[in-house]
């Protein structure tokens, strides 16, 4: 039987937003392109995503909403808060941010020019902006000048990834790209000297191309990889994603010689706010003490959890709420600290110690211990006290991967050895390019990196320039 053949310019695989950014960028460089995506439509878990997109150094939404920000700013904080920062690629970011704000706009993504002030995990109405990271946490806010930067969709709270990728799925029309759903890859065709040249499908049809693209997204619906690279992942947390997060790109990307970074990379959550006064309470270990301010981001917050054998927020009755998100457990309420001690096993008077030193801290409107911001320092002295639960499996965490495939700046795949593997490149979840783990990561992060070096991968595949 004659085997189908075809073919393009470039070959993108994968239509979430780092797939079809690329595409249209290669497009717009001026290459015949085809998408191949694996299920039924274009989105992939993209279209899970809230809507946000982490852009600044002074987009229009935050001159019109009141806010200065500055490139240098931006680099300075996401070089602070990465472990291993690539600065080719948080300068290239933060740079181009406001002219990317711009392409997405260009491209149909409507963001309103309104922030949100209140401290939430999304905004829950269409604001355009909002804090969505650690920029005001301690030590950052002395590292680098705080600015909001989480630009959401205009769409009602976690309907923006959605709307995004509806948005996408028409400019990709617009620009011409042929999109071929139910197209799974599952091999990379190479040349004698091992350059990619193009792509065979699951129904053994070829697309033969100058360049391929993989966006395929992560491996956090992939067992065996989790075992292998996250284990705190697949022990403590529910996957967020879609079945086809199995990590096929970056077992394609592998299958040539493609290297792999920052694989232990994980981002987890079981956000406690809002409402945020709960901010307000402290989160203690087994042992009583406190080891991570209460006003980080939930993604960092979850990190330091998961070095801790048990953790508990601890709140009085003038912070006591009940979190919107039912992702902690309420474990009980006690009319003395000695009761609950003994109640969530304690050793004797160590968080009445705790206690002490924070109320008279706070009182002051101080934190020695964690520098928490004054705007969440409040006296947890008007009893009963409650606690809740933030250890898993008593409270529940989803979570997705970070790491991916070893990439430049514009998105080639690299060897071990640092050199690139000639017409392969990647982008999204597929690829490691700024954010390497949970503690550092920022709401708007994966929207933001996927679509920005998406565009870079397409438009150097296509022999132009994003």
């Amino acid at each position: 039987m004659a085997v189908n053949q075809s073919h393009a310019d470039v070959v993108v695989v994968g239509g979430g937003i780092a797939g079809a950014c690329a595409a249209i960028s290669a497009a717009e460089a001026g290459a015949e392109v085809v998408l191949l995506e694996r299920s039924g439509s274009t989105g992939g878990t993209s279209a899970l995503a809230a809507g946000h997109f982490y852009l600044g150094g002074g987009t229009p939404v935050q001159v019109a909403t009141g806010f200065e920000d500055t490139v240098e700013a931006m680099f300075d904080y996401l070089m602070a808060v990465t472990p291993e920062p690539d600065a080719t690629k948080i300068r290239a970011y933060c740079t181009d941010s406001v002219a990317h704000f711009h392409w997405l706009e260009a491209h149909g993504v409507e963001f309103e020019r309104t922030f949100y002030p209140g401290k939430a995990v999304v905004q829950p109405g269409t604001e355009g902006l909002m804090w969505t990271g650690d920029e005001k946490v301690w030590p950052y806010r002395d590292q680098a000048k705080p600015a909001p930067r989480g630009h959401k969709i205009a769409a009602l709270a976690e309907q923006g990834g959605s709307q995004v990728m509806r948005v996408m799925a028409a400019a990709l029309e617009r620009a011409g790209v042929r999109v071929r759903c139910e197209g799974k890859v599952t091999d990379l065709l190479t040349d004698e000297a091992g350059a990619v040249v193009g792509v065979r499908c699951r129904d053994e049809s070829i697309v033969r191309a100058n360049a391929v693209v993989l966006a395929t997204g992560g491996y956090v619906m992939n067992p065996e990889m989790l075992e292998t690279y996250t284990p705190v992942l697949a022990a403590n947390a529910v996957p967020l994603g879609t079945p086809t997060d199995d990590g096929s790109g970056i077992l394609l990307g592998q299958s040539v010689g493609g290297a792999l970074a920052h694989m232990d990379g994980a981002f987890l959550t079981a956000s406690f706010y809002p409402p945020a006064d709960l901010l307000k309470g402290i989160v203690v270990n087994a042992e009583g003490v406190r080891f991570v301010a209460e006003d980080s981001y939930h993604g960092r917050m979850a990190a330091a959890v998961m070095g801790e054998s048990r953790a508990y927020l601890i709140v009085d009755a003038a912070t006591m709420a009940w979190p919107e998100l039912p992702m902690i457990k309420f474990i009980d309420g006690w009319e003395t600290i000695a009761e609950m001690e003994a109640a969530l096993g304690i050793p004797d008077g160590e968080l009445a110690a705790t206690l002490r030193d924070y109320n008279a801290a706070a009182a002051r409107g101080e934190d020695p211990v964690l520098h928490k911001h004054p705007d969440w320092l409040a006296p947890l002295d008007t009893g009963p006290w409650a606690a809740f639960h933030l250890t898993p499996p008593e409270a529940t965490y989803v979570g997705f991967t970070l790491g991916g495939l070893r990439t430049t700046v514009d998105g080639q795949v690299c060897r071990a050895d640092g050199s690139v593997i000639d017409g392969l490149y990647a982008a999204g979840a597929c690829a490691s390019t700024i954010v390497q783990d949970g503690s550092g990561y920022s709401s708007g992060t994966c929207l933001g990196e996927s679509s920005y070096f998406g565009r870079r991968a397409g438009a150097h595949a296509a022999g132009g320039s994003a």
